[in-house]
């Protein structure tokens, strides 16, 4: 214990925050205590309050994990391609891979976020959570703006309209795929990446231009 004492308290906040996201995986975020995490991390319930307030703020700094992980696989699909129907290939896929490898992170990336800083009721986290979803909804108007320039997409989308849509119907077939997979394949006769492709190919239909 006194070689615990010693660590940074960043460290000790990261043992916490990590014990409380397989937590919140496991159980879901409203099933699960201060006391279930201070358990799991190997803390005393007063320690835990030492580093953090309370569960909100626990998710708070979950949920910009998520965001930051998310911009990550959207800047890595959008360096490695300068075709717009390439791009968008690419875009899906990191998402797809993004769900499957973190789909507690996925889920949480679609739920609310404040968007309130005019009060001083808000957490750090969850300001910079809102910059970086601004961030990336500029890389995505940046390649929808590519794409129109380059006579590939329609020129008549309205931007930030077709950006939450954009954002929308790609998270929403790609969650229905996780959530019904089984569904899909015994009804459709189809496998999970069967049913991304199609779905995929009926948005990038729905802004490009007529061939």
């Amino acid at each position: 214990m006194g070689r615990r004492k010693k660590e940074p308290r960043s460290v000790h906040r990261e043992n916490i925050v990590s014990a409380a996201s397989a937590l919140f995986m496991e159980r879901g975020i409203a099933a699960t205590s201060m006391d279930d995490i201070a358990k799991a991390a190997g803390y005393s319930k007063a320690t835990l309050y030492v580093y953090f307030e309370n569960k909100e703020e626990i998710v708070s700094i979950l949920v910009l994990h998520s965001m930051k992980k998310l911009d990550g696989y959207i800047s890595s699909a959008l360096m490695q391609h300068e075709a717009t129907k390439a791009r968008y290939d690419l875009i899906c896929r990191g998402l797809v891979q993004y769900q499957e490898e973190f789909p507690f992170y996925f889920q949480m990336v679609l739920d609310k976020i404040n968007i309130d800083f005019d009060s001083q009721g808000y957490l750090p986290e969850e300001k910079e959570t809102y910059q970086i979803g601004e961030e990336i909804n500029e890389k995505i108007k940046d390649f929808l703006l590519s794409g129109m320039e380059k006579g590939d997409l329609r020129n008549d989308l309205e931007m930030m309209p077709a950006i939450f849509n954009f954002w929308g119907m790609l998270s929403g077939i790609i969650q229905l795929a996780a959530n019904k997979e089984e569904y899909i394949k015994k009804s459709m006769g189809l496998s999970k990446g069967k049913f991304l492709e199609y779905g995929f190919s009926l948005v990038y239909h729905s802004i490009a231009t007529e061939e």
